[in-house]
């Protein structure tokens, strides 16, 4: 089903601002500056006519793709990007903060960054100030009585519909969105980051529980989106230029469950490799609970599917893994890790790991260890366990000590180093073929691309010429976490 765009305005709920004094105690009345992007036609009202806008965007791969779509619905209604240089003089007049709840501190993290735009709104600056994502799902209201500053407040499943919201703002009033709804088709165009790889949503939400996580809380029910909207996005981009495509889930392998008839995401995958002109596949984040090997089957038969599987074990040990709800044992992680080995050796494989959950024992905490000397993660995205709200796990009594939690994280990191060398270092000597993404900022005549792996590689080269090029680069030297190369020639592919 479909919930009409009135109706999103409908699902928020606003509250009128107080009206203003001038000096002479009279109200005045306060549309604030969007209204010059929203109501220009007002008779006997000016606008400020140049607008701005910035975004700082924390946390996934998923809140950097609503950030994008925010921003085109920023641009097409008539608000520009800041830019460093050539608004160096000028202050904002609209921010959005674009909030991340996995780690710690993250609610006292985005009332220190609008301190400053508060500030400003209390000394009579028209500045708009929006706070989205995962803590304004988490915080609601809230969030307005702490920081009344604030305009709107928006969950993450209203990202594709900021424009609508922005209407009851220009009107003076204070926005909360953060009802349940259905994410509906989006008809704007995100402004991509990049001009080479982009984001695309396939599943929102997310259905599990498990114990230390707000995921579900924040950014709701699982939702698929329709094989033929996926498909008709990733045409748009690749006859826009671009060579390509991550793929985006919370829990990317729950893809068509929720769809009647079912659907299945290894198909997914093949349908959206054999676009035309598409170069590269990439997809996150699976789930060990749900990864079926014929997903695997999938990458190794689809040309275009990138040797780069990332998939969270979370920890070695079965009773953590319980008691955190993942639904999986490690002996189901490592089937899937010894048929990828089996049937794509070369492939790299990532993954997420906690230390220091409630209750963990030293015991347990080797099995981690253990876990990532039987695997060899090409990396690891380590975390100490961090309470976070309306979780489980948070109000359990058996909290690991603080330093007990950083002196694991400490080892843990450790031994991701090693292994994120020694998988590199398999490189050295070898032509690998690398799509060229941008310049290496810290050497400005050298460009940085990726491997199909998903390993960064430096060399020298002019980024207007290389910038979507598929080269060959003959690998010179293996640091922990990049490869230095030199281009030999053009990749076949291109």
């Amino acid at each position: 089903y479909k919930i009409e765009m009135v109706d999103v305005r409908k699902m928020a709920t606003t509250k009128l601002r107080r009206l203003k004094k001038d000096k002479d105690g009279e109200e005045i009345e306060y549309k604030g500056i969007l209204g010059g992007a929203l109501a220009a036609e007002q008779e006997g009202v000016k606008f400020k006519s140049d607008l701005i806008y910035k975004i700082e965007t924390m946390g996934c791969q998923m809140n950097i793709a609503d950030s994008e779509r925010m921003e085109g619905q920023l641009q097409n209604l008539g608000i520009r990007p800041f830019d460093e240089i050539k608004d160096k003089k000028r202050k904002v007049d609209l921010v959005v903060l674009n909030t991340c709840s996995i780690r710690d501190h993250a609610e006292q993290k985005v009332y220190s960054y609008i301190g400053p735009y508060a500030k400003r709104k209390r000394e009579g600056e028209d500045v708009t100030i929006i706070v989205a994502g995962c803590v304004a799902q988490q915080e609601g209201k809230a969030l307005l009585r702490r920081a009344p500053e604030v305009d709107l407040v928006m969950g993450p499943q209203f990202a594709n519909r900021l424009g609508d919201l922005l209407e009851d703002v220009a009107n003076g009033n204070q926005v909360v969105a953060t009802e349940a709804s259905h994410i509906m088709e989006d008809s704007t165009k995100p402004r991509r980051s990049s001009t080479v790889a982009a984001w695309v949503n396939v599943i929102y939400g997310c259905n599990e529980r498990c114990t230390y996580c707000i995921v579900p809380t924040t950014r709701g029910v699982e939702q698929s989106r329709p094989v033929e909207s996926i498909v008709q996005e990733v045409t748009e981009l690749v006859s826009q230029g671009y060579k390509e495509v991550t793929l985006l889930g919370q829990n990317i392998d729950a893809y068509g469950r929720d769809m009647i008839p079912k659907r299945k995401f290894s198909d997914l995958l093949r349908t959206v490799g054999a676009v035309p002109g598409l170069k590269r596949l990439r997809f996150v984040t699976s789930h060990p609970r749900y990864m079926s090997l014929g997903v695997i089957d999938a990458v190794a038969e689809t040309p275009t599917a990138c040797l780069n599987f990332h998939i969270p074990p979370q920890s070695g040990s079965n009773e953590i893994l319980e008691a955190m709800g993942r639904g999986h044992t490690r002996e189901k992680f490592l089937q899937i890790v010894d048929r990828i080995r089996d049937r794509l050796p070369d492939a790299a494989i990532t993954a997420d790991i906690i230390v220091g959950f409630p209750g963990e024992t030293e015991e347990q905490f080797q099995e981690t260890l253990k876990l990532m000397e039987e695997v060899t993660f090409d990396s690891v995205n380590t975390a100490a366990y961090s309470p976070r709200p309306n979780t489980p796990a948070a109000l359990w009594d058996n909290q690991v000590d603080d330093d007990v939690k950083q002196e694991r994280l400490q080892k843990i990191n450790r031994v991701n180093l090693v292994h994120a060398a020694e998988r590199r270092s398999r490189m050295k000597g070898r032509t690998e073929e690398v799509l060229v993404e941008e310049r290496n900022v810290k050497v400005p005549n050298q460009v940085m691309g990726r491997t199909t792996h998903g390993y960064i590689v430096y060399f020298d080269g002019d980024i207007d010429e290389l910038r979507g090029k598929l080269v060959n680069v003959e690998i010179d030297d293996c640091q922990t976490y990049h490869l230095r190369g030199t281009m030999v020639g053009m990749a076949e592919s291109e």
